[in-house]
């Protein structure tokens, strides 16, 4: 499931994207109003997050001039600006919902989640190859009719290899989604792979390969 982010604060931006790419979320990022409002017309998302204060356009406007070009993307506004009025703003101009910094991380997961299931559509559809489905609405992944529990890093690495099915991904780019900000050894990656297709089993009908040197590859069938 992939999120837009749009926060000039570099320190808070970084800490964001790796904290949603923890938890099983593909990350776009903007610290620019104007740079987020392009992304959210050629992107493909299940919930954009901006900050309020941005260069270029602010947070109220990028959401207004959204909604007026027909965007129902479900839309979280962060801001500083604790006031009934400026909240009120906000709201107003198309934000279905908003978050007073400092705000605890558990607390913006638990509104992403919300917003997702009220989105519905919105947050793409069903991923399907053979006999396994990964729902990123409710992260629910199902092996034929059999109910996965997956970490959220287990999560990331399965929604990924599913985006790319068929094709190889590269070490590099599992490391950079599924482990974002540390350092993926080559062991920890096989084993977290290990455990994928034991937890998979036979029937999901998909097999995850290796291939030497280079990544893995999720097939069907």
């Amino acid at each position: 499931m992939r999120l837009l982010v749009a926060e000039d604060d570099a320190a808070l931006l970084s800490v964001l994207t790796r904290g949603l790419r923890q938890n099983g979320y593909l990350v776009d990022t903007a610290d620019r109003g104007d740079d987020a409002l392009h992304m959210l017309g050629v992107g493909d998302y299940a919930v954009a997050v901006l900050d309020w204060r941005m260069p270029g356009l602010d947070g109220v406007e990028v959401i207004a001039a959204a909604r007026r070009r027909g965007c129902g993307l479900p839309l979280l506004l962060l801001t500083a600006r604790d006031t009934t009025g400026e909240r009120v703003r906000g709201l107003d101009a198309g934000a279905d919902d908003y978050l007073v910094k400092p705000f605890e991380f558990e607390e913006l997961l638990a509104r992403l989640r919300a917003l997702i299931r009220r989105g519905g559509s919105a947050s793409g559809p069903t991923l399907r190859v053979a006999g396994l489905h990964l729902d990123p609405a409710t992260r629910e992944v199902r092996s034929g009719e059999r109910l996965v529990a997956l970490t959220p890093r287990e999560y990331s690495i399965l929604e990924l290899l599913m985006h790319r099915a068929g094709v190889v991904v590269t070490r590099q780019s599992i490391a950079e989604h599924a482990w974002p900000g540390a350092e993926a050894t080559w062991n920890a990656m096989e084993a977290h792979m290990a455990r994928l297709r034991a937890k998979l089993g036979g029937d999901s009908q998909v097999s995850i390969l290796a291939v030497r040197g280079t990544g893995y590859r999720l097939v069907g069938g």
